[in-house]
């Protein structure tokens, strides 16, 4: 089956047209089971924005499947290894929403929202948290890297898996480290040279 999948996928093939209308759907409906599993990360996004969301997803992550179709080799079922470019699209599609969600304007931000960062903050420091927000988004915009960014909001922010965004990034395990690494230094940096350094186990996290 994956075989087939694989030759009718090829525009050249015959029946091109039927697959692909084929795999749409399959990612559709896979994009759709990934939003209702993750509703809880935004709660708002629900109706004809849910679906439009799905169309999108399946739409990108289809680009990116027949972009990268030679490049299966039959280590998993063709949908399974198709499944994954769905979940990178809705995680990154989610993590843009949730960023856009946390406005500099916001009065009172949860430390939460942004894991790893999160630890150490007392009850009763909601200016100083507010403040350390600011420069943490401020350092998150300006002083990272495009692909810095891109690693460190997919895994700190919607917890995208690590293989997954690897294999959309054709990048590796070890660069996406690096990258996330090298994203949480400078964060940290960032932090301390404006008055708010990490502890020691906040540097651990």
């Amino acid at each position: 089956m994956s075989r087939r999948w694989v030759e009718q996928l090829h525009s050249s093939h015959p029946r091109y047209e039927q697959a692909a209308a084929r795999l749409h759907d399959v990612l559709r409906r896979a994009a759709l089971h990934e939003l209702h599993r993750r509703r809880a990360l935004l709660p708002s996004l629900a109706g004809p924005e849910l679906d439009d969301v799905a169309q999108q997803c399946a739409h990108d992550a289809m680009l990116n499947v027949l972009a990268r179709i030679d490049d299966f080799q039959g280590l998993s079922r063709f949908t399974t290894w198709a499944y994954k470019f769905v979940i990178f699209e809705v995680s990154s599609k989610l993590a843009r929403h949730t960023w856009q969600r946390l406005p500099p304007s916001r009065t009172d931000p949860e430390w939460a929202e942004l894991p790893d960062m999160a630890a150490g903050v007392r009850p009763g420091e909601q200016a100083e948290n507010r403040e350390r927000l600011g420069v943490l988004r401020n350092a998150i915009e300006q002083d990272l890297t495009p692909r810095q960014r891109e690693v460190f909001v997919a895994i700190a922010l919607n917890d995208v898996p690590i293989d997954v965004l690897a294999l959309q990034l054709d990048s590796n395990r070890n660069a996406i480290y690096k990258n996330l690494f090298d994203a949480r230094r400078k964060l940290r940096g960032c932090l301390a040279g404006a008055g708010y350094p990490l502890t020691d186990e906040e540097a651990q996290a």
